[in-house]
């Protein structure tokens, strides 16, 4: 529920179109609801813009399911409904529940889709260097978009040939926000970030050979950038990049 939601519920209230007692009954779960095994954070939305996102590895599907149907039960609510690192038997009882549910194999990414309003300013521009980093690029592309932002994709533009990332300048200096995916050496978010004037949000993959160490050689590139306007997120987390990308989207 966001403040335009819980506005209304008091409007309704006002002008006698809805009873104090359904009212209360429709808040009461407002600030979380205890299902024993999760609190699903149903204010979240109103204090952060969007709801909370369900993160499924290490969770049964039944636990996936159960944490889904709470956030359904929120007739008032109209947010997109997010799960990540997910898979096709997490979603299998998600689907059940509402047949909107897509998943998204390549990001392992489950969305049920109830909002399409834009409230980002510009673009999310979602850059990976590799074919090989792409399922990361789309976690991010995927959550940029469920919260209400124009994201689009450029794919497979690292350094090592380098004018395949300069035929897009363009795209590049359109964008609002620039979310910069890259594993090996990880060098592309600063080349990016030379080239334009927005933030650039750095994600290292863990993708490479042995002395990458699964991604630790990309994240200290990224945090050793010479480029001012770099930012870096913890590895393979495509998802916390295009969090900040949104919030920074809104401003």
């Amino acid at each position: 529920m966001n403040q335009s939601e819980l506005l209304k519920i008091l409007e309704s209230v006002k002008s006698g179109d809805l009873a104090p007692v359904e009212a209360i009954d429709r808040l009461k779960h407002l600030p979380f609801e205890d299902l024993g095994f999760a609190k699903v954070d149903h204010h979240r939305a109103l204090r952060q813009g969007f709801a909370e996102v369900i993160f499924g590895k290490g969770k049964t599907p039944q636990q996936v399911a159960a944490i889904v149907k709470a956030m359904l039960r929120k007739k008032d609510s109209r947010h997109n409904i997010l799960v990540t690192r997910a898979d096709a038997k997490l979603f299998a009882p998600v689907k059940k529940l509402n047949r909107t549910a897509k998943f998204h194999a390549l990001s392992g990414v489950i969305t049920i889709e109830r909002s399409t309003e834009i409230t980002g300013k510009g673009t999310i521009l979602v850059v990976s260097a590799g074919t090989s980093d792409i399922p990361v690029a789309e976690e991010a592309l995927l959550t940029a978009r469920m919260m209400g932002n124009r994201a689009e994709p450029l794919y497979d533009v690292g350094i090592a040939g380098i004018h395949r990332l300069l035929d897009h300048r363009g795209k590049l200096v359109e964008a609002r926000v620039i979310i910069c995916v890259a594993g090996m050496e990880g060098a592309l978010p600063s080349v990016v970030g030379g080239l334009v004037a927005v933030p650039v949000i750095a994600v290292p993959t863990s993708v490479g050979y042995g002395a990458s160490f699964g991604g630790v050689a990309a994240l200290l590139g990224m945090l050793n950038s010479c480029t001012s306007n770099v930012t870096v997120v913890n590895i393979d987390n495509g998802f916390g990049a295009a969090c900040v990308a949104s919030c920074i989207n809104r401003l």
